[in-house]
């Protein structure tokens, strides 16, 4: 009866979802997804930011709401350390009933980026829905994918459904800036028990429209890029400005930005990156397309390289890529300057070390008399995750049952995530498809941040069904 009565809660979220504009309102909605609407509300209306939000705060209120859907005081927990009180997470399970299913992982960040007030049109901590999009820091990265972890294993609870694999769950905080105390890491080093499991799903995935209200895609990530600064330093006597000389440390330092400005990596390809290139090109049907594809199938021919280089997106998943993103020097406005410096900020393509790409900008300027140190802290290198088809497999056919048409394609993320340090413990990450968003961002990290009501319902009743699939795994 338990099983029967999940599956008809999951035959209710198979409404067609293609034939209608991604970005159309979604219409009345369901007891469940009523729920699941106020529990979204909580989580955005919850300032996580570093400077004045508190992470912990909300951790104690999904610990509270998971309570409430009857999960014992045993399997909960809200954690933080005395040195930042403010930066805790929550971590939960829901045990199965196989004793050689391995665990699967939920994952996500409650912390969200810096959001001024003044410079929003809306209320960045009060969940507006307007015009088809729910606006608010933290709509899509990532507290829409935390409510719906949260609301499944809810669910799964209160409807008594014990899957064969048991669901971990381990949100987190410190995923947005350096400066805070990492929860995913502080889990993976010291209660790797919490998150130990065959795999983790996680953000990183998702959809993508033409901003017409079209879904062309959905991405499974499958991997992504390790994300280290380095401090580029150069130093000098300096003396009076009235005697200049040519020897000067923020020349010398502009000399060697230059030189990293003009340096290329070269290019890479792992399994995902030639299976996402060879599918999107094929998707494309363009010149560039084209291009795409026969680089997919020979990584050595320039001539499609040139074309697929001139896409910034294609041309960043294709390499390490390193850009200078701060400066200071100088001590005084009437004196030459005795020092000078830039944060180099890298993102290395899966597999590669902070050593090599080091190694690789310091040949590159060719200046002994620079220094090139690694800024804190410094992160574990990223570990690709296989093509596993028992992950790949369930995401296609899921996404073929929702968006009839819409190909599913694996790719890495030239940006980075909580998940690389899930993987140090050798827990393969994926970023999940079912969401989706606009070729604008739709705000994440800048202004006016929002997420289509349409993609939140839809997304939501295709993750918990992926979820169930994923659980019933041996």
């Amino acid at each position: 009866m338990i099983r029967r009565l999940a599956g008809a809660a999951l035959a209710l979220a198979m409404a067609p979802t293609i034939a209608l504009a991604q970005d159309a309102p979604y219409g009345p909605l369901r007891p469940d997804q009523q729920t699941f609407l106020a529990l979204y509300k909580t989580l955005v209306e919850t300032n996580t930011e570093w400077s004045d939000g508190d992470c912990t705060v909300l951790a104690t209120k999904i610990a509270g709401h998971l309570k409430a859907a009857g999960f014992p005081d045993s399997d909960v927990a809200v954690f933080s350390t005395p040195d930042h009180p403010k930066e805790g997470g929550v971590t939960a399970i829901l045990h199965g009933t196989s004793p050689t299913a391995k665990p699967m992982l939920l994952l996500g960040h409650l912390d969200v980026v810096e959001a001024k007030r003044a410079d929003w049109t809306r209320d960045p901590f009060t969940l507006i829905n307007e015009n088809g999009y729910f606006y608010g820091r933290g709509t899509s990265d990532m507290k829409v994918i935390d409510a719906t972890w949260i609301d499944v294993l809810s669910r799964f609870k209160q409807a008594g459904y014990r899957p064969k694999r048991t669901i971990k769950l381990a949100l987190t905080c410190g995923e947005e800036t350096s400066q805070a105390f990492n929860g995913a890491n502080y889990l993976a080093l010291n209660h790797p028990e919490l998150v130990q499991a065959a795999f983790a799903l996680n953000e990183g995935g998702g959809g993508r429209t033409d901003g017409h209200g079209k879904l062309l895609t959905q991405t499974l990530q499958v991997g992504e890029k390790k994300y280290q600064d380095f401090r580029l330093e150069t130093t000098n006597p300096g003396g009076h400005s009235s005697i200049p000389i040519k020897d000067n440390a923020i020349y010398e330092l502009s000399d060697d930005l230059l030189k990293i400005r003009d340096y290329e990596f070269p290019l890479q390809m792992n399994e995902t990156t030639r299976a996402y290139f060879a599918k999107t090109g094929a998707a494309r049907g363009d010149a560039l397309g084209q291009a795409m594809i026969a680089l997919a199938k020979d990584p050595a021919d320039k001539a499609a390289e040139a074309v697929v280089n001139t896409d910034r997106a294609y041309h960043s998943l294709l390499r390490t890529t390193c850009v200078a993103t701060r400066l200071d020097g100088g001590h005084a406005n009437n004196a030459l300057p005795q020092r000078a410096g830039a944060n180099i900020n890298c993102r290395m393509f899966p597999g590669e070390t902070t050593e090599a790409t080091r190694a690789a900008l310091l040949a590159a300027i060719g200046d002994p008399k620079a220094t090139l140190t690694v800024s804190p802290p410094k992160e574990p290198t990223a570990v690709p995750p296989p093509l596993d088809p028992k992950v790949i497999g369930p995401a296609e056919k899921l996404v073929a049952k929702y968006f009839p048409g819409v190909p599913l394609i694996p790719g890495i993320s030239t940006g980075a995530s909580d998940g690389i340090y899930i993987e140090q413990i050798g827990v393969p990450v994926y970023g999940v498809p079912g969401f989706w968003s606009d070729p604008d961002g739709n705000g994440v990290h800048g202004l006016n941040e929002r997420k289509s009501e349409r993609a939140v319902f839809v997304g939501r009743d295709f993750l918990t069904e992926l979820v169930k699939t994923y659980a019933e795994q041996e």
